[in-house]
């Protein structure tokens, strides 16, 4: 990325934008960064810990207080009128991200939000770059291979955060006849593929910490089965993804689902993470309509750990085209690792810190 870039990003100072925000550091990019005024202390504290990782000048980081449901992002006029002026690429992160939210609330952020986004990143006079971060599950309920260049159905939704970013994509697709746009898809995203680190335990997690509770016992009989396979991608593959595709004029227009290409089902994720914990794999297995009967009982959900709402996803029948994301990813050597390849620093951060702030 060239050096006199200036990156307007929404999201900071969440999980994938700080980690975004440090990456585009080290190419000496600026940034203004739109910060909800409740989370302004922790934005410098993150803004800190990136300028001493990366060596950045602390004056390329401009706090933006505002937030992306208000006219103008409400941001100041001053904040405002240097966005306007300066940013050059604009990352847009900022959504709720809960498969439990409540209608409205998702509709405020997630639709609303973005719609302001969009109607800002037409006032920006240098702006060269939108990247809008979506996610695969605006494919509801479809089943089958989900398509790059796929958006429009009716197959309808699980919950709200699905059918909100499934709107919101709308407001940026049709985005793309005005502006550079470029849409992001991640699946599953868990932690990073080096050190572990994440800031939730969702997704594939759930797995992890079911067999943590009693590797032993708990591995002998799998509970995944072999037609359905749980995409996951670790955080450092997506932010990498997305920094690369930042430079990438051939990016421009195009909507790129970072997932797994060759994802695993859900008995061999069971089975890498049973290996890993209690040194071996299952024996044995349940009929997979057993299992998703018995987890969608309520007591199911406090032995468990795996809360009702994310049940579905360890039973959707969807695989993920990726082909136009490892047309411009991998000529630049950006690869998505193998989930057996990096599950050990999962498991052990989890392991250094069962519990999360």
């Amino acid at each position: 990325m060239p050096r006199d870039e200036t990156i307007f990003v929404t999201g900071f100072p969440g999980f994938i934008a700080g980690r975004l925000v440090g990456r585009l550091a080290q190419a000496g990019a600026r940034f203004h960064l739109l910060v909800q005024p409740a989370l302004a202390g922790r934005a410098r504290q993150d803004i800190a810990r990136v300028v001493e990782a990366t060596g950045a000048p602390a004056e390329n980081f401009r706090v933006m207080e505002g937030d992306i449901t208000r006219e103008d992002l409400g941001l100041a006029p001053a904040d405002a009128g240097a966005a306007r002026a300066e940013a050059t690429v604009l990352f847009h992160l900022a959504a709720v991200y809960d498969l439990a939210v409540a209608r409205d609330l998702a509709v405020r952020v997630n639709v609303e939000g973005t719609r302001n986004v969009n109607r800002f990143a037409r006032t920006l006079a240098r702006l060269r770059g939108y990247h809008y971060v979506s996610t695969c599950y605006v494919a509801g309920r479809r089943t089958g291979l989900i398509r790059e260049d796929e958006l429009r159905h009716e197959a309808g939704f699980r919950n709200h955060y699905e059918e909100t970013k499934y709107l919101a994509e709308l407001e940026v697709e049709a985005l793309k006849r005005e502006l550079p746009v470029t849409v992001h898809r991640p699946s599953v995203v868990c932690g990073d593929s080096r050190t572990g680190e994440t800031a939730k335990y969702d997704g594939v997690y759930y797995l992890i910490n079911y067999l943590r509770m009693w590797p032993g016992p708990l591995s002998l009989v799998n509970i995944g089965n072999s037609e359905v396979r749980l995409n996951v991608v670790p955080v450092d593959f997506v932010v990498e993804a997305m920094a690369a595709l930042a430079s990438d004029d051939a990016a421009v227009g195009a909507t790129v689902q970072l997932a797994d290409p060759a994802p695993l089902t859900t008995r061999e994720l069971f089975d890498v993470v049973a290996r890993h914990l209690a040194g071996r794999a299952s024996r044995l297995s349940f009929p997979a309509a057993l299992v998703e009967t018995t987890l969608n009982l309520p007591l199911s959900e406090k032995i468990s750990g795996l809360p009702r709402v994310g049940v579905p996803y360890f039973f959707l029948q969807q695989t993920y085209d990726t082909a136009r994301a490892r047309q411009l990813l991998e000529p630049r050597g950006v690869r998505c690792p193998r989930f057996p390849d990096y599950v050990a620093a999962l498991v052990d951060f989890v392991e250094r810190n069962p519990t999360l702030k």
